[in-house]
């Protein structure tokens, strides 16, 4: 006898009587980064590359730890522009090693400084980063809205395809659980539960944006 599914969480109103993901209930800063922009669509290519980047850095660590430092990583990282960040060099990453208000990871500092690169290698190649990216956008006439956090994966096919095109143009530190966190935040595919208040809105978001397409072969 096949076994019985667990029943929808029962999400209660926050005090602004919203219903949110439960992930988001810890702090204000979170609660602002589920409300305003995880699961809106990116298409901008500093914004995207900024947000692999981020992911990267989160691999092993709580997210909101770095929500708590974004604002120096964008300070460090030039604005995560890949254009300036592309030219960075050993004393760049001897700098950012000694940077207390980033997290000090070799590896995922020179992944950061490889990505910009391959960010601009892929316009050239694909006329945007965020072609590249929103190829692999799931169907979303089959997708379903999350009920409990069980229903959420860590990876699927296109999350893999993902990592796998992109570790092929040269981006570092984008395995298949990283790359789908990113799918979650840029907006591919909408993981808000059933019953938050925020999905909606991202659906709608979604069908108003207007996404970069891969130029003809």
């Amino acid at each position: 006898m096949p076994a019985t599914a667990p029943p929808p969480l029962d999400l209660e109103p926050g005090p602004d009587g919203h219903v949110r993901c439960p992930w988001s209930t810890g702090s204000d800063l979170e609660r602002d980064y589920h409300d305003d922009e995880w699961g809106r669509p990116v298409v901008d290519d500093q914004r995207l590359y900024e947000k692999l980047c981020l992911e990267g850095f989160q691999s092993g660590l709580s997210w909101v730890t770095i929500l708590r430092k974004r604002d120096h990583f964008r300070h460090a990282f030039a604005g995560f522009d890949p254009q300036v960040v592309a030219r960075f060099d050993e004393t760049d990453v001897e700098r950012l090693l000694g940077d207390a208000g980033i997290v000090r990871h070799r590896g995922k500092i020179e992944a950061t400084i490889a990505n910009a690169r391959a960010t601009l290698d892929v316009q050239d190649r694909h006329g945007s980063l965020g072609a590249l990216v929103w190829s692999f956008e799931p169907d979303r006439a089959t997708a379903t809205a999350p009920a409990r956090p069980g229903d959420v994966p860590a990876t699927t096919p296109e999350s893999t395809a993902l990592a796998r095109a992109l570790r092929r143009e040269g981006f570092r530190f984008v395995g298949p659980t990283t790359a789908y966190a990113a799918m979650q935040s840029l907006g591919l595919v909408n993981d808000h539960f059933a019953d938050c208040w925020v999905r909606d809105a991202c659906t709608h978001d979604r069908a108003a944006a207007t996404v970069p397409v891969m130029p003809p072969a």
